[in-house]
């Protein structure tokens, strides 16, 4: 199952891009290259923007498993840093900071890793 099937491709591409975009408050020259939006990620806007709010609990634990790429029914750190790639394969990683922001509110245990439930 792809993530197309279950949520819009026009969803997940505005709900990445807000989070990967440069920075709106930069003074940027001529020169500057294009900066990335570090340490902007905030995962209950991107989860209402993508349109996980709106689905039913069975399609949010489809889109879960998609995410779960190692298959061992947890999202552990190391797959956190790379979740917005399982959206949209061009999507920026989260930073250190972002994934222990993440994994923090998705732990509902303390066992290091989000589960399904």
């Amino acid at each position: 199952m792809s993530m197309t099937e279950l949520l819009t491709a026009e969803d997940i591409k505005k709900a990445v891009g807000a989070f990967t975009g440069p920075f709106s408050v930069l003074i940027l020259t001529r020169s500057s290259p294009p900066l990335i939006a570090v340490d902007s990620f905030d995962h209950k806007k991107f989860f209402q923007m993508v349109g996980l709010k709106k689905k039913s609990p069975d399609d949010v634990r489809k889109v879960f498993h998609i995410l779960d790429k190692d298959k061992s029914g947890f999202i552990e750190e190391e797959e956190l840093g790379f979740i917005l790639k399982g959206f949209s394969p061009d999507a920026r990683d989260l930073s250190v900071k972002e994934t222990k922001t993440l994994l923090a509110a998705g732990d509902k245990d303390g066992d290091g890793k989000i589960g399904a439930d």
